[in-house]
């Protein structure tokens, strides 16, 4: 059967009284690259945004086989059942090259939170987005606040160079990290460790306790080297396992520590609004990137042009030149 289609008023009726359903398919429409979604996108996050900007956003991130979607499920149901809060997990999972489709899904993998009627769990693809986020991240965020969730959790496809965009859109941005697999601190990025304002050791457990002390106490060391984030607060490394739920309840006092401390200074205000600049700016990015290669002239150019430069007749610099000045209409006549 035909979903019946909902109009602005409808989806922000459904996303306010927290309808998952509704909710569900508001991230469907504001993901969409239709251009009449988008418009209707635009018009639903204008009346919902009263409603968001006070739930507590955390960005989870870390190295392949870290236990990221355990260490989730177990703060989430420490969130709900310990603490009495709901909780949205905003879970973006790789894209596969062939068909653009999510390839872990993630939901699968937090059946017990997935079971909670306070939770909400969202994998979205990345489709190829640099920083290891989907591209409406942050509009999805917005969405989830409107619905009244108290905590939205933000998970990464993993540690990468670009991995530090999802910093720009949290409060505080959590990086799970794994000992005992080699060199620790040649495993993450240098910008990873310069923006996160957490970073916890897990699988702290069984005969992993030893190395899990060695890692943080690594750790801890090497963040001496860097300028913190914020003058205010120094990054601290904790242990903690998922899997036995040992140290999750100190990993989200440290959050809320994290985010008083901020208040406190001045720096969290100071430090949304970087980020709606940030955002304002990636939005620019964005369109003026969909308005170029929705443009008939450069695609017809660049039909022409995809071919010499993948054999190395024309140099990729002049090719981009030359689609650039057809777009802003200045090549020669």
């Amino acid at each position: 059967m035909k979903r019946q289609s909902l109009n602005v008023q409808d989806y922000v009726r459904g996303v306010e009284s927290g309808d998952r359903a509704v909710l569900a398919r508001a991230i469907t429409l504001v993901e969409s690259n239709r251009a009449d979604h988008r418009e209707m996108a635009h018009d639903m996050l204008d009346q919902l945004m009263p409603r968001t900007g006070s739930a507590i956003r955390l960005g989870i991130t870390g190295v392949p086989g870290v236990g990221k979607s355990t260490f989730i499920e177990a703060l989430g149901l420490h969130l709900i059942n310990g603490l009495g809060l709901s909780v949205a997990v905003l879970a973006v999972d790789p894209s596969s090259s062939v068909r653009g489709g999510s390839i872990l899904g993630d939901k699968t993998r937090m059946q017990r939170l997935s079971q909670e009627t306070e939770a909400f769990i969202r994998p979205s693809p990345s489709q190829g987005s640099l920083g290891g986020v989907h591209r409406k991240t942050r509009e999805s965020l917005l969405v989830c606040e409107a619905a009244g969730f108290d905590v939205v959790l933000v998970e990464t496809v993993g540690v990468g160079q670009s991995e530090t965009t999802v910093a720009n859109m949290v409060d505080t941005f959590l990086v799970l990290m794994l000992a005992g697999a080699g060199d620790e601190l040649q495993g993450i990025k240098k910008g990873i460790l310069e923006v996160a304002d957490i970073l916890a050791i897990n699988k702290a457990d069984g005969e992993n306790l030893s190395a899990a002390d060695r890692a943080r106490r690594d750790y801890k060391n090497a963040l001496h080297l860097f300028t913190p984030r914020d003058a205010a607060w120094h990054p601290p490394v904790l242990t903690c396992s998922a899997l036995e739920s040992n140290g999750i309840e100190k990993v989200w006092d440290t959050v809320i520590e994290h985010r008083e401390t901020l208040r406190a200074s001045g720096a969290f205000s100071l430090r949304r609004a970087e980020q709606n600049q940030s955002w304002l700016w990636s939005l620019v990015e964005d369109e003026l990137l969909q308005t170029f290669k929705a443009n008939p002239d450069v695609q017809e150019e660049l039909a022409m042009l995809v071919d010499p430069v993948r054999t190395g007749q024309i140099n990729p610099t002049g090719a981009a030149d030359r689609l650039l000045k057809i777009f802003f209409g200045t090549r020669d006549a």
